[in-house]
């Protein structure tokens, strides 16, 4: 592999069409899943974590209205004096959804590239290892005011169709401040929840700037039938601000200088920043996500063929 590929394919504010198509090189030897057979020949290639009339047997629990009666344990049933209905796993397809934030405050960046750009790169070299292993692929792109998604499919259209959205929301941000009411991160997974089918699996790419309860209670909605991996993009000055003066920072409208020169500004700020990290470690322990962290400083490429490339690679809960 050209050791030039990622180095120059996210070194400015905005991606590229160009740029993007390169991540099929990246994307090779990504594996997003491990293997894991399956015991149907037609059902599909992957067990998923919807639950329905599957051949894998996976727990009992108390009857809910809607459970098919012939799935009934009457053996447990008749122990409790309670219905309980056995659950099983289906085998199937697993299409892989990508939703990537291309919001206002992604536009920021202070190393190699801004978190707008690394997330358009990480969702690009994603959607190309998915179809490299034959996976139907669906993306969700969201603005500031607005949001394009496009239903999973299996061929080169799809990640074709990823890649133009992709440039087209990050070309229209020019400033990491929204203008007016934007989009919440619940907002965009309470979508996400419309669109992604059971048994699906999704790849959040995000600053998780604004996680909040509403947010969290969206992801866990979406846990309970997704295979959901967090890829939380983040740039070195949010965690730490060191400097010898102050630093003059404006919105356009208002400046405003920051004593970083001062170390008891400096705790709190890192302080802070630490705080709001460990809130999404937690939440995604709590819930079971994986979480992914990237920084601009990164080498994104190496990041992700050490998560997911070769066979030694940990299966991910189904």
């Amino acid at each position: 592999m050209p050791t030039d590929v990622n180095t120059q394919s996210a070194d400015s504010a905005y991606c590229s069409v160009a740029n993007l198509l390169r991540e099929r090189f990246n994307a090779r030897d990504l594996k997003l899943f491990a293997p894991h057979p399956v015991k149907s020949a037609q059902a599909g290639r992957f067990r998923t974590r919807f639950r329905g009339r599957g051949v894998d047997f996976e727990e009992v629990r108390l009857y809910q209205p809607g459970d098919d009666i012939r799935s009934i344990d009457w053996r447990v049933t008749a122990r409790t004096q309670v219905p309980h209905t056995k659950l099983y796993s289906e085998e199937r397809e697993r299409p892989v959804y990508l939703l990537c934030d291309q919001r206002s405050p992604m536009f920021f960046g202070s190393v190699q590239h801004f978190k707008s750009t690394l997330a358009c790169h990480l969702a690009s070299c994603i959607g190309w290892a998915a179809l490299g292993a034959g996976d139907r692929v669906g993306s969700l792109v969201f603005g500031d005011q607005d949001f394009r998604d496009s239903r999973p499919k299996r061929s080169k259209h799809a990640v074709l169709q990823l890649i133009r959205l992709l440039e087209q929301y990050n070309h229209q941000l020019h400033s990491p401040i929204a203008n007016s009411n934007p989009l919440s991160l619940a907002q965009m997974l309470n979508d996400t929840q419309r669109i992604a089918k059971p048994g699906a699996a999704l790849f959040v790419i995000s600053d998780f700037n604004d996680l909040d309860k509403a947010a969290e209670k969206q992801l866990f909605q979406l846990s309970r039938h997704l295979d959901i991996s967090l890829i939380h993009t983040h740039d070195p000055l949010e965690q730490q601000l060191i400097g010898n003066s102050a630093l003059a920072v404006t919105n356009g409208t208002d400046k405003q200088l920051l004593p970083v020169n001062q170390k008891r500004f400096q705790s709190e700020y890192a302080l802070m920043a630490a705080d709001k990290q460990q809130q999404l470690r937690d939440t995604c322990t709590r819930l079971q996500i994986e979480l992914i962290p990237v920084s601009t400083a990164d080498d994104y490429a190496t990041v992700l063929r050490h998560r997911f490339a070769g066979p030694t690679r940990h299966t991910r809960r189904r």
